[in-house]
């Protein structure tokens, strides 16, 4: 979790723009990463698709768990692999990789470069195990990026349960109401929503940069 690092920043716009990461600002392919590490079970798209759900859960169950900080990876592998009968050696594999395949994506991070040139306030909020939060903050200057953020793991709360969203925007010292999520996953939209946050629903950087100007935030 960072706090206040965007000293000496006079935002000009109350609103402050939260980006998730995974699908949004980091490049996030699930398929691609279990094609690499588990291709004996994705020989065609229907046992492709029928491995993502099963692995991921949705982001419940156990890589939920992960995420929340409550099990590391070793855990995580081992209790996917008691589960699905797959090689547990594998499946830590495919969770050591993860962090190969969160690579900034060009446009959206010249979005939110942008954004910080205008001044515009800008955190971040990730469902994000602390392992992989580690990683990203070692790799990327989101001290740079980002004013503060919040991940799930290091809080034990993740998205879309209404508390990390009031604890968020607790952490970057914004009134709900002040806090716009950028986010892929519509159930986190809606519940930020129900929280009193604005909310976009992301899908490319195109429709992200036409709602940002849309709403003045983006000139």
């Amino acid at each position: 979790m960072l706090n206040g690092s965007g000293a000496g920043l006079v935002a000009l716009v109350s609103t402050r723009v939260v980006f998730d990461f995974g699908a949004v600002l980091f490049r996030w392919r699930p398929a691609v990463v279990v094609s690499q590490h588990l291709p004996q079970h994705a020989r065609g798209l229907n046992a492709l698709q029928a491995t993502v759900a099963e692995l991921f859960q949705g982001y419940g169950g156990d890589w939920g768990q992960f995420d929340l900080g409550l099990a590391d990876a070793q855990q995580t592998a081992e209790r996917i692999a008691a589960r699905t009968g797959w090689q547990a050696a594998q499946v830590r594999a495919l969770i050591d990789a993860v962090p190969d395949e969160l690579q900034p994506q060009p446009a959206v991070l010249a979005l939110l470069l942008q954004l910080r040139e205008q001044r515009v306030p800008l955190s971040f909020l990730s469902n994000m195990p602390p392992p992989y939060a580690d990683q990203i903050e070692a790799r990327w200057p989101l001290m740079s990026w980002f004013d503060s953020g919040v991940f799930s793991g290091r809080v034990h709360l993740s998205k879309p349960d209404a508390e990390i969203f009031l604890l968020a925007a607790q952490t970057y010292g914004s009134a709900p109401a002040d806090c716009l999520l950028i986010d892929d996953h519509p159930a986190n939209i809606e519940d930020a929503k129900a929280c009193g946050w604005q909310a976009e629903l992301f899908t490319d950087a195109l429709g992200l940069a036409r709602a940002l100007r849309a709403r003045g935030l983006l000139r």
